[in-house]
């Protein structure tokens, strides 16, 4: 089987899991059909990233690459979570961006023959990085969720979706459990590029930096007034969605802008 029908097989399983989450939510009820194609989707994408891997024998960290590896740890890591804690309704909302990020990968193949190979002090701080993104990002559709959630609890009766979603209070430690976690990984990306990477702040580097260290700054802060003042409801919701805002700029804002606008002019 070639990589091109692989990505398409873990695509329809994507929609699968997603079509059965929406029948989940509209029956208020939870079964096994969405949790087990979405482990078989994510088994199959990682299997689709590293056969392609293997074949340029090296990771392509192309714009469009780089968002299908991001989203694939990032619904691994939902299901992971889910074992222990109820977060499976998120996957509504994770599984169609990891099949679209992996429908654009196979669209827009990278064709270049050589593409940078790293050792392990930078496949370190590109691994963290990756890693700390996709906790935050779970923690930012957990504050969406967690903002619907509470707007919708102030009306009667609340809609299908919010009556299968945790109480509130589970919701909201769930999020400071995924910041808290995406901090440390965020802080290890951040302290190995300043010790591994030279000239940190290049052109090319230098508002990638700053926006990740602000965004650490803010989710920091946001961990501190929750331990400190109690923060908690809209101001959590609002200091992680303006954080993850930072980080997603970071992250993507820099290799779209090389790669998708100045490439193409």
């Amino acid at each position: 089987m070639t990589p091109s029908l692989i990505g398409i097989l873990s695509i329809c399983c994507y929609l699968a899991s997603t079509f059965f989450l929406v029948i989940d939510i509209i029956k208020e009820k939870s079964q096994y059909r969405s949790k087990l194609s979405g482990w078989v989707a994510v088994f199959i994408h990682l299997s689709y990233i590293a056969i392609v891997s293997l074949q340029r024998s090296n990771i392509d960290f192309s714009f469009f690459s780089i968002g299908s590896i991001i989203t694939s740890i990032i619904a691994l890591l939902l299901l992971i979570v889910n074992i222990s804690k109820p977060i499976e309704k998120l996957g509504v909302a994770i599984f169609p961006i990891a099949a679209l990020m992996l429908f654009l990968t196979l669209y827009f193949p990278n064709n270049e023959q050589v593409l940078q190979k790293y050792d392990w002090q930078m496949s370190t701080h590109i691994l963290s990085s990756i890693i700390a993104f996709s906790l935050l990002n779970i923690a930012a559709l957990q504050a969406i969720f967690l903002a619907i959630q509470d707007q919708q609890l102030r009306k009667h009766p609340p809609k299908k979706i919010i009556l299968t979603l945790p109480p509130l209070q589970t919701m909201e430690s769930l999020l400071f459990q995924m910041i808290s976690t995406g901090i440390i990984f965020l802080s290890v990306s951040l302290v190995s590029g300043f010790i591994f990477i030279d000239n940190l702040f290049a052109q090319h580097l230098a508002h990638k930096t700053v926006l990740s260290i602000l965004a650490w700054f803010i989710f920091s802060s946001l961990l501190f007034g929750r331990i400190r003042y109690g923060w908690r409801g809209q101001t959590a919701i609002q200091w992680t969605l303006i954080g993850f805002t930072f980080l997603l700029l970071a992250y993507f804002g820099s290799k779209m802008v090389l790669e998708l606008i100045l490439e193409k002019t």
